[in-house]
């Protein structure tokens, strides 16, 4: 009897190892041959009139800070917080939610951006965004402003300038012009204006320096404490005993002038607050004890 035979049939072993089946081979091919449409989407350009308005928001945006300082200048400069709180650090902190010092770095960088605009070259349209960008510009004067802010701009290749590149532009600038500070805490200085806008209102006033910088002093007023630069200061050369009975006067006058008074009382204080001796008259120190009572008694 014939044996049967032993060899696999073709068909068997293709079917076994050919794991590619028709409908995956179709599949692959459908895979390898397909094609992503992307519809062009058109952009139409701004009209002249929305290219006018796009420049006119960008403006609002950019002044936003500026717009705050000048407000917070005439809040603080016309005592209108003086019917809720005692004092306009107060008034800023309850009302927006500031900081002791941000308010007056606001307004400080609202002088700035003024003296910005003013000064600087017509074809720099480059103007800062916040007023964290020209902090440092603060310890120059107000004449050399304009050509740091122009130098920054420059570095920063036409662009708004960070702080870090502002900040490197005045350091520069400093070095180049620094001039060695011989004041001293407790030292009593006038101030003097000479024409610079963030000093307005406070030329011929006295102060007390409470801190030493390299190029400036933070004096303490009737009324403040103010950020001065160098060239903006002249001793009374006091006696030191002197000295310390001007301090004792500086803290008595703020003590007053904190308490919101009247205008009227504004006004003494500010005659105060400019006096060229170390003391008081019998009729002023009669006037200020009079005002210290009255605020005990408020």
């Amino acid at each position: 009897m014939a044996k049967p035979s032993s060899k696999p049939k073709k068909s068997t072993i293709s079917s076994s190892t050919d794991s590619t089946s028709p409908d995956n081979l179709a599949q692959e091919e459908d895979t390898a041959t397909a094609t992503i449409t992307v519809t062009a989407v058109e952009v139409p350009e701004l009209t002249e009139q929305e290219q006018s308005d796009r420049l006119h928001l960008e403006r609002r945006v950019e002044r936003a800070f500026f717009e705050a300082g000048k407000a917070l200048t005439e809040l603080r400069d016309r005592r209108l917080y003086r019917s809720t709180h005692k004092t306009f650090e107060d008034y800023c902190r309850e009302r927006f939610g500031f900081s002791r010092r941000q308010p007056y770095h606001l307004i400080e960088a609202a002088v700035i951006f003024d003296n910005l605009v003013e000064k600087c070259e017509r074809n720099v349209h480059i103007l800062p965004t916040n007023e964290w960008q020209i902090r440092p510009l603060s310890k120059l004067d107000p004449d050399i402003q304009p050509e740091a802010w122009e130098q920054a701009v420059e570095s920063a290749n036409g662009k708004v300038p960070s702080h870090r590149i502002v900040k490197d532009v005045v350091q520069r600038i400093m070095e180049r012009t620094k001039v060695p500070n011989t004041y001293q805490i407790g030292e009593v200085c006038q101030i003097l204006t000479k024409d610079n806008p963030e000093l307005r209102g406070k030329g011929g006033c006295w102060g007390i320096v409470a801190r030493v910088n390299d190029f400036s002093c933070a004096v303490k007023t009737w009324d403040g404490v103010y950020t001065v630069g160098l060239q903006h200061l002249k001793s009374y050369n006091y006696l030191p005993a002197e000295c310390e009975q001007m301090q004792v006067i500086c803290d008595r006058l703020g003590r007053v002038y904190s308490s919101g008074l009247e205008e009227s009382v504004q006004k003494f204080l500010e005659m105060l607050g400019k006096l060229n001796r170390a003391y008081l008259t019998d009729l002023e120190e009669k006037l200020l004890a009079v005002l210290e009572f009255e605020i005990k008694t408020k």
